[in-house]
């Protein structure tokens, strides 16, 4: 299954995934709604138009393609009422590939939509990623789910999406999180794609790197030296009032609350067994991030 198609080859996971399947030689097409801005990523790699509301542009773009990899997600503005790309783009996305004859559907999914909490049991994002796993298994179409809780680049988009020199901390947190960078995820999707055929798989994505979002954000403060970072730290009754006035800030609320209460137990020994060991430390990334920049 050397010809596959990517959805969501831009975005804070999809970027590195895609580049460790280039890299290990696999036939890429990456579909994309903006060409643009996926083609100043990716300059040298074919990517063609297509949008998960529009099932014509879909069968275009996977034609003669085998296999299907998708990083797809809720944007943190989107109202429950609006098209939902896991769930309305996803069953489109599923009727085209049944009937073009795609023979693998590798997905992105997320340990956390599990995360049972008080306000967040019924919380509707969750609900969608739910539905997504279980519309990919109904589908028929042989399917490998990755379910990952945190990775090592939010602490570096959390940075960036606070001007550069602070980053965040919402509430208080003694669980312990098995951080894994996204450049060693996509090492682990690269053996799936080599060694699975019409079995269906399902993996926890999981580093050995294991600590508190507190924790981690420490120690991704002390290793990064490009500028001094400053630590802001935000209660989680302020965020919640906040939630009430901005999509935004809801979106964010509930996964803090869901990562901050549930405790984590390391799952991912038959993911490494079958796909390899993760190899990158916080300290690892963080430095590596800073080489590339």
């Amino acid at each position: 299954m050397n010809k596959i198609a990517i959805i969501g080859a831009t975005g804070l996971i999809g970027k590195p995934v895609t580049q460790e399947l280039i890299a290990a030689g696999f036939d890429i097409t990456i579909i994309a709604r903006d060409v643009g801005k996926a083609k100043l990523y990716f300059p040298n790699q074919k990517i063609v138009y297509a949008n998960l509301d529009d099932k014509k542009s879909l069968i275009a773009a996977l034609k003669d393609h085998q296999s299907l990899y998708l990083s797809i997600h809720i944007n943190q503005k989107t109202n429950k009422k609006e098209f939902i790309c896991e769930t309305d783009g996803l069953i489109n996305l599923l009727e085209v590939a049944k009937n073009i004859g795609i023979k693998r559907i590798a997905y992105l999914s997320s340990t956390i939509k599990n995360f049972q909490t008080r306000s967040c049991s019924t919380w509707w994002v969750f609900a969608a990623k739910q539905k997504a796993v279980q519309l990919i298994k109904g589908s028929g179409i042989p399917y490998t789910i990755f379910y990952p809780s945190c990775f090592m680049d939010s602490l570096e988009r959390n940075r960036l999406l606070t001007g550069g020199n602070n980053i965040n901390i919402f509430g208080k947190s003694n669980q312990k999180i098995f951080w894994i960078s996204a450049q060693d995820f996509g090492k682990q999707v690269v053996k799936s794609f080599k060694v699975l055929t019409d079995e269906n798989r399902e993996y926890q994505i999981q580093g050995f790197d294991a600590h508190t979002y507190k924790e981690a954000v420490e120690v991704f403060k002390s290793y990064y030296i490009k500028k001094p970072l400053i630590i802001i730290k935000m209660p989680m009754g302020i965020l919640r009032l906040l939630g009430k006035g901005s999509t935004k800030f809801n979106f964010v609320y509930h996964i803090a609350e869901a990562i901050n209460k549930h405790p984590q137990k390391f799952d991912a020994q038959f993911t490494w067994d079958e796909l390899g060991k993760p190899t990158e430390t916080l300290k690892d990334f963080t430095i590596r991030i800073q080489e590339k920049a």
